[in-house]
């Protein structure tokens, strides 16, 4: 199947790929039904339901056009991990954007661009139905339809930061139409994702049931909105999403776990830390190669795991994205690097082992780490990991919370207090036990390269706070061109030149 921007205009869904119902085990578990034709589907609330349930199954995917789960790719992107693999013509899109040698037709932008504009198809889709539909109730509708909006929201602001130049989608789409698309302006974008934003947090609820665990809640949807607004880079509108971080932050059903450990165990998922999470599971028994994308595992596990290792404690993975030496100096003395990272040597001196592959450092990310006791028996064990990627968590809202205080000349009091803490309140360094430390915006940024490291946000931070030439230069970051990545080459042909290249590629 061609993965370019024909998939976002139709060719994906068809319709049956929407003939969809969940299970009971989990809201974003899939099951085949039939082949029903879309004209004759979204009669009622259960149909409208199971496409709802598909435009949250995109956010799932991590193998569209390549292998590019978002956590780990980051994570090589940044100075955080190095690509990894047998050599350096593994996964070549990864090495690319590890050293910044991506052109038009080599790196990770055919997946990224491919699943969000997956996502966008589904959730206009979905919308027009709704729009379209004198069947549902008041309140299904109004909740649904704000579910589908800040999904939009979400793969748009995705879309944004890695290419910076897209096509804005928020319709169905004529077929005369289909390669006449061509590039909005950023702008445009950005008040397009902050409006369904906006529009979705009136109607979704504050709390979500254990049985929907993986639906956006309002909260969620505001710390995403916050989010929007601190990476637009505007210190004029830094108060503003302060205020909304902290509406998130001050909401009672969130706080910071005593152990930072138990953060990222697949036995401790949705916890009281998780804003929002994008669900995987086993369920599936997921076996088919060829599309990996339909089953409900996360394959990021095992592309990072130690490579043939033997060994307690962890099952063997391919050897991608090994910590980088600056990481693990900066977090030396850190009580979170136990949770951070793993020490191979360590391993290796009580008797573990496993191959020394590509750009080897004997140090391996651990937050998701494949762990024996997290195996798969039922499908293929490397296709089934249940682990959970948290999209937004407590102590990430808790940081750019305090860093919009600072950016804004807000209250240094409460910034202090969600970097450090104070009696009666668990800040970010209070929950590790470290001492507190002066409130400024480098201790703040030092604070979640430390407390989110290989989550996934180092690189984006980076970009947004205009140190990533200081900081990446010598991995072959250039200004200027690096900040977002090149347009795939077979979208640029597909549309007979109507979308144009970023700079510099």
């Amino acid at each position: 199947m061609k993965r370019n921007i024909t998939k976002y205009f139709g060719v994906v869904l068809a319709a049956a790929a929407l003939t969809l119902s969940s299970c009971s085990k989990s809201f974003l578990e899939l099951e085949p039904r039939g082949s029903d034709l879309e004209d004759n589907f979204y009669k009622n609330e259960e149909q409208v339901y199971q496409g709802l349930i598909a435009v949250y199954d995109v956010m799932q995917w991590g193998t569209s056009g390549g292998y590019t789960m978002k956590m780990p790719l980051l994570s090589v992107a940044s100075d955080e991990a190095h690509a990894g693999g047998s050599d350096a013509s593994d996964q070549p899109g990864w090495v690319s954007y590890d050293n910044f040698t991506m052109t038009s037709f080599i790196g990770p932008q055919v997946g990224l661009w491919s699943k969000s504009y997956t996502g966008i198809y589904r959730a206009n889709l979905i919308l027009s139905k709704i729009a379209n539909s004198t069947s549902l109730g008041t309140n299904f509708r109004a909740r649904v339809t704000a579910e589908a909006k800040a999904l939009r929201a979400y793969f748009y602001f995705d879309l944004i930061r890695w290419f910076g130049h897209i096509p804005l989608i928020i319709a169905n789409i004529p077929t005369a139409d289909l390669y006449k698309q061509t590039q909005a302006e950023p702008a445009a974008v950005w008040t397009q994702i902050e409006k369904d934003l906006r529009e979705a947090i009136t109607d979704l609820p504050l709390t979500i049931p254990v049985s929907e665990n993986g639906r956006i809640s309002k909260n969620g949807a505001k710390a995403l909105l916050g989010k929007v607004i601190l990476f637009q880079n505007n210190n004029a509108r830094m108060a503003e999403a302060a205020t909304l971080f902290n509406e998130v932050n001050t909401a009672p059903n969130y706080s910071l776990l005593p152990n930072y450990g138990d953060i990222f165990r697949p036995d401790n998922r949705f916890s009281s830390e998780s804003i929002w999470e994008i669900p995987h599971s086993n369920a599936a028994a997921w076996g088919d190669w060829g599309w990996i994308n339909g089953g409900e595992g996360n394959v990021a596990p095992q592309f990072i795991g130690m490579d043939g290792y033997t060994g307690s404690t962890y099952s063997a993975g391919w050897g991608f994205a090994p910590i980088s030496l600056d990481l693990v100096t900066a977090m030396q003395g850190d009580p979170r690097f136990q949770y951070t990272i793993i020490d191979g040597a360590a391993l290796r001196a009580n008797g573990a082992s496993y191959n020394a592959r590509y750009q080897n450092t004997d140090y391996f990310i651990k937050k998701y780490a494949p762990m024996q006791s997290f195996r798969s028996a039922v499908g293929t064990a490397e296709l089934n990991w249940p682990y959970n990627e948290i999209e937004i968590r407590l102590a990430d809202t808790y940081l750019m919370e305090a860093e919009c205080l600072l950016r804004s000349g807000g209250s240094t009091t409460r910034a202090g207090e969600l970097l450090n803490g104070r009696t009666g309140f668990v800040g970010v360094r209070s929950r590790v036990g470290l001492p507190a430390v002066a409130v400024t915006l480098d201790n703040v940024y030092k604070e979640r390269q430390l407390e989110l490291a290989t989550e996934g946000h180092r690189f984006f931070d980076l970009i947004r706070t205009n140190r990533a030439a200081t900081v990446l230069g010598s991995k072959g970051f250039t200004s200027g061109k690096n900040e977002i990545l090149p347009i795939p080459q077979s979208e640029i042909d597909i549309s007979q030149g109507n979308l144009k290249q970023n700079p510099g590629y």
